[in-house]
């Protein structure tokens, strides 16, 4: 059997709310410890454009 990792990123998925995401962690095993947030951008003639937020969860494995 494979042991956790002590840390993972959890990233909410397009179509998944953030309650949902947390919901997950949470099944897994997992406390929330973080919280980070990047634009993700397309580029269109020429210019970068945002596109949506991308969120991302730390989770640090509960013992």
């Amino acid at each position: 059997m494979s042991a956790k990792k002590k840390t993972v990123w959890f990233e909410v998925e397009e179509g998944e709310s953030i309650e949902d995401c947390l919901n997950r962690l949470t099944a897994a095993g997992y406390r929330v410890a973080g919280r980070m947030e990047e634009p993700v951008f397309t580029e269109k003639d020429g210019e970068f454009v945002p596109i949506r937020q991308l969120i991302k969860f730390k989770g640090i494995l509960e013992e």
